[in-house]
């Protein structure tokens, strides 16, 4: 029996651009790109040097304070470069992949026959373990410390987001695997959401307790699932999985290969054909868009992930670690006249301040970078409440985030929280304060003084 989930606060930006549930190969990459700063926190040190020959799943790098925890190349070639930035920092490592790929075998195992230890070294080993992230801090999980629950979201929420009950047809024996497979790393449950209206494969899975969800974005992020279902209390641990990286661990477990294919949705107001591709993690992006061809191509925006919390990558670019789709919007260099002073119908907004967006709730807007305003003092203007569904002050804890108060931003709920969950006040604000970075640094911080 599933427990239903409903929010009233948030907000839906309906973009055009949708991708339609079509999916072709993707063009051939010739070069693929891991970069370190996807795993945030880690800090690399290099196993596998330049010229190398790798195969799909053998390690790149480790972490420099866990030498267990590897982080494999999605294809098997040459390491053709190591790309440094300030002080020698990695920026990314470049393989130019072989014609046929060739996989690192760690083996095909029996799930139900192993113990979570064994599962633990296993997903370790194979470089799997950076695909499980853990509530506090929004960083790679801590194999040491075990979780009091594991969170699953099925429901992408997000702007343009690509549609997991799409992707994840016809999975059904990966998923499985890989959900027996957590449920055997933690003493709590395995939680999946889903939407209220979805027909998703994941709703079939056995260990696992599963709940409906309904309401504005961002009903999809892991932490407001985790509020309304477990909510965080200090010293205690939870795990965060995404639908299509249960995929890869699935087929690592049943076949012994690390198989890093993902279907990606490209969509956007720029594409000209919005539709899914079948790529692989690190893949250059441009292999994907001009394969659909884009309007205007001078004036775009390439965005790994979705337009809230995706990474600009610019159009020679690659696919981020744990993105799903790729977006492509319209730059924002354009500025209006008195634009802050006249009725406005093209564009979205929660206020109704001679704006008509709430007038017309299912339109698609064609948006654009712009963020209409430039960065001014923080004032108060109680719209982040209207758009942040938890039981959070958010404007207060920004402001303790800022100073550095850590007492303040412990009792403010700074467990509970990831970046994602500040992408909406960050859209809403008036003051065009970058949210995102400001939750992050304060993260970074708890975590280093804390810890």
């Amino acid at each position: 029996m599933s427990k239903d989930i409903r929010i009233r606060k948030g907000l839906d930006i309906k973009l055009v651009g949708e991708a339609e549930k079509i999916t072709v190969d993707a063009t051939r990459s010739n070069v693929f790109a891991i970069k370190p700063d996807d795993f945030h926190g880690i800090i690399p040190k290099v196993v596998a040097k330049q010229g190398t020959e790798v195969k799909a799943g053998e390690p790149l790098f480790h972490s420099k304070s866990n030498e267990k925890m590897l982080f494999p190349s999605p294809v098997s070639g040459e390491i053709v470069e190591i790309v440094r930035g300030a002080k020698r920092k990695i920026l990314a490592f470049k393989i130019l992949a072989d014609k046929e790929q060739q996989y690192a075998d760690f083996g095909a195992k029996d799930v139900n026959a192993m113990n979570g230890e064994d599962l633990k070294a296993h997903l370790l080993s194979s470089g799997c373990w950076p695909f499980i992230k853990q509530r506090p801090y929004d960083v790679i999980a801590n194999p040491e410390v075990a979780p009091k629950a594991i969170f699953i979201s099925g429901y992408a929420t997000a702007p343009l987001a690509a549609d997991y009950d799409y992707i994840l047809e016809g999975k059904e024996k990966e998923l499985q695997a890989a959900v027996t497979a957590l449920s055997k790393l933690t003493e709590g449950k395995v939680h999946v959401s889903i939407s209220k209206k979805s027909n998703s494969v994941l709703a079939s899975l056995n260990n696992t307790t599963l709940h409906k969800v309904s309401g504005p974005h961002p009903v999809g992020n892991a932490s407001v699932q985790i509020a309304k279902i477990d909510p965080l209390n200090k010293g205690e641990v939870v795990w965060v999985v995404n639908p299509q990286d249960l995929i890869i661990i699935g087929e690592l477990l049943l076949t012994g290969k690390f198989n890093a294919e993902r279907t990606i949705a490209l969509a956007g107001a720029s594409v000209k054909t919005p539709k899914y591709y079948r790529t692989k993690i690190g893949a250059e992006v441009s292999s994907v868009v001009y394969h659909s061809g884009v309007h205007d191509e001078a004036n775009i925006r390439v965005i790994s992930g979705n337009v809230l919390t995706g990474e600009n990558v610019k159009p020679d670019g690659h696919l981020g670690y744990y993105h799903s789709n790729i977006t492509v919007i319209p730059e924002g260099d354009d500025y209006e006249f008195f634009g802050w002073n006249k009725p406005i119908f093209n564009k979205i907004s929660p206020s109704r301040a001679l704006t008509f967006s709430w007038l017309f709730p299912n339109k698609k807007y064609n948006l654009n970078t712009n963020t209409n305003g430039e960065h001014r003092a923080f004032v108060v203007t109680g719209s982040y409440e209207n758009v942040f569904p938890l039981d959070i002050y958010p404007l207060q804890l920004l402001k303790a985030c800022m100073v550095n108060d850590l007492d303040a931003m412990e009792q403010l709920g700074m467990y509970e929280v990831a970046p994602e969950d500040f992408a909406l006040t960050e859209f809403v604000c008036v003051s065009k304060q970058p949210h995102q970075q400001i939750i992050r640094e304060g993260l970074d911080l708890m975590l280093k003084e804390i810890g």
